[in-house]
């Protein structure tokens, strides 16, 4: 699964990266190093021809839901959209970028001393150049108007699939990062087809993945902070 991740992309590079043509954000970003669910983040989708950059909530709230207290979904199985009716029309009509420069997965249980805290690693794209390298997950997006008619619930979800070999000994699932190739294919709206979209969902090549130990500050939602993702060495 995918439970916290940073972007510390500046709006610039994200525009940049994705061919973003139309910013709708009420505040502007800035570097986020624990991002959690239920808190606001930015999404690139496409809308009457042109890459939108917004800002939606972590958690997806179907259009369907009608209290406030829905379970948001904070990640999807890529294995299973195109089973399930309500995935099925968001992966043909509702498909997102969720910028992002690395996301964070803990220990196995067993690898930390009893009574211990499990120790949390940050996984990220190899880089040649100073600094986190910027990517995309898949995701998709909703709106609920149900909950509150005034006030639309804007929300996403992060497509998961199964851990390639650099990620699979600290969790058997990982985020779909997409190549550049998927990301043209991901945000073309003419294309619907779940045979055509499946095969972008797999897991990153196992050679371009680096990951490191870091502070068990990130456990709390509320720390956020570049020393985050400073590595930490090992016992």
């Amino acid at each position: 699964m995918c439970g916290r991740y940073t972007l510390s992309a500046t709006e610039a590079a994200i525009i940049e990266a994705f061919a973003v043509e139309d910013v709708f954000m009420e505040t502007g970003l800035t570097p986020r190093f624990n991002l959690a669910p239920s808190q606001q983040a930015p999404i690139v989708f496409a809308k009457d021809g042109s890459r939108v950059l917004t800002t939606y909530q972590w958690g997806l709230v179907p259009f369907f839901a009608k209290e406030a207290g829905s379970k948001a979904m904070i990640n999807a199985r890529a294995e299973t959209l195109a089973e399930k009716p309500f995935f099925k029309t968001a992966l043909n009509r509702r498909r997102c970028l969720v910028p992002a420069d690395g996301f964070y997965e803990w220990l196995p249980a067993a690898s930390a001393a009893k009574g211990a805290r499990k120790q949390p690693v940050w996984i990220h794209l190899k880089n040649k150049e100073p600094g986190p390298r910027l990517f995309a997950f898949a995701g998709l997006y909703d709106t609920n108007k149900n909950i509150d008619p005034a006030k639309p619930l804007n929300t996403f979800t992060i497509i998961t699939t199964a851990a390639n070999a650099t990620i699979s000994p600290v969790h058997s699932r990982m985020p779909v990062i997409l190549s550049p190739q998927a990301i043209e294919i991901w945000l073309n709206p003419t294309i619907q087809n779940p045979e055509q979209l499946l095969p972008l969902l797999n897991g990153a090549p196992d050679d371009i993945i680096e990951m490191y130990q870091v502070s068990t500050k990130v456990n709390s939602p509320s720390y956020d902070s570049s020393e985050l993702i400073e590595k930490i060495e090992s016992d």
